[in-house]
């Protein structure tokens, strides 16, 4: 399951997974993050926010967990990864040569510097 949280004014929505992903998870996220987006134009950020990497279901959710970020990254200004997994540096290198948002990692309990990175500067 897949946890979206949305906080409308700050422009930003918290993803957590709780178990590993399934294709559904990302079509309930596009119902709760697009309107948001067709509304503002985009976000500043989402922050993913695991303790650690709980892998998919299936590969129809690896490939649905890809087509999302496709949709939706040049929508995004930053994007968070707070996680205590060393998955969350090595995503932070890797995504940075395929997204347009900037991406940075933080520890997992470091959720509170991650809302304050995604409202700061550009």
């Amino acid at each position: 399951m897949l946890h979206v949280e949305v906080n409308e004014q700050a422009s930003l929505a918290i993803l957590t997974p709780q178990g590993t992903l399934s294709e559904a998870d990302f079509a309930a996220a596009r119902r709760i993050i697009d309107p948001l987006i067709a509304q503002t134009g985009g976000l500043r950020g989402i922050i993913i926010h695991a303790e650690r990497f709980p892998g998919w279901d299936s590969l129809s959710a690896m490939m649905s967990h890809l087509q999302f970020v496709h949709d939706h990254h040049r929508k995004l200004d930053k994007v968070a990864i707070a996680t205590d997994s060393p998955i969350g540096s090595a995503l932070q290198g890797l995504a940075q040569h395929f997204i347009a948002a900037q991406v940075r990692s933080f520890a997992y309990d470091e959720i509170a510097q991650a809302k304050a990175w995604i409202s700061g500067p550009a």
